[in-house]
């Protein structure tokens, strides 16, 4: 199949007209990406989010989709949807777009820290994702002071796009407590590359106790209960 001979697959309306015709319900619009990591989600608003090479996927691969998105659908059956969407290469059809950011300037202070959550960022993305996860920018912060760390997503694509951690929490807590929160929003990236709503639901808790960390969303550093993320 050659992109001139089926122009009207890039048509993002042809795509959701499929997906409504085999039974797509509960979304209120359904919008196409090129985004590398997450390819089918459904925002908070109830926008279905789908990677545009899709378009180029058999009925059988769209009604995967449908029912993956289905309110009530069952465990099983959602794990076997996935597996289908999954096994479709999309992105052979629709490469991702190339996007260059620019980092900010990084305080010489904070270069050794960094040095070190990096270290510790390969190490665990080895020992507990099977060196899986994509390379992800890690940002120390010296203006968080409730919160320990979060994981900020990219608004436009759904993608994780950095691992922030407090630099006051990796000063006074210590680097044993900085690596769990920084393990901690590992797994929230885990999250949105696998397509998983990125919360601390039934999912997250049983991955956090897989890696080893505690599965709350806030948890006991030093003499006071602080927000994780």
């Amino acid at each position: 199949m050659t992109l001139s001979s089926q122009p009207e697959l890039f048509d993002p309306p042809s795509l959701a007209r499929r997906l409504y015709r085999l039974g797509l319900t509960g979304v209120t619009e359904v919008e196409a990406h090129e985004n590398r990591a997450v390819m089918v989600s459904v925002t908070p608003r109830g926008v279905l989010r789908i990677h545009r090479g899709y378009a180029y996927a058999p009925d059988s691969v769209l009604a995967a989709v449908v029912a993956f998105v289905r309110p009530g659908v069952r465990r099983r059956t959602r794990n076997t949807m996935e597996r289908t969407i999954l096994e479709f290469p999309a992105h052979a059809f629709v490469p991702p777009r190339r996007r260059s950011r620019r980092a900010g300037p990084v305080s010489p202070a904070d270069r050794p820290i960094l040095r070190e959550l990096s270290a510790r960022y390969e190490r665990l993305c080895t020992q507990h994702f099977d060196g899986r996860l994509q390379p992800i920018r890690i940002r120390i912060s010296r203006r968080m002071r409730r919160r320990l760390g979060e994981l900020v997503i990219d608004p436009e694509t759904n993608a994780p796009r950095e691992i922030v951690i407090s630099h006051r929490h990796v000063i006074r807590d210590g680097w044993d407590e900085a690596e769990h929160t920084l393990l901690h929003e590992m797994v929230h990236q885990w999250q949105a590359e696998t397509g998983r709503p990125v919360d601390h639901g039934a999912e997250f808790r049983r991955k956090a106790l897989a890696v080893g960390i505690v599965p709350r969303a806030s948890r006991d550093v030093g003499r006071h209960r602080r927000r994780q993320d």
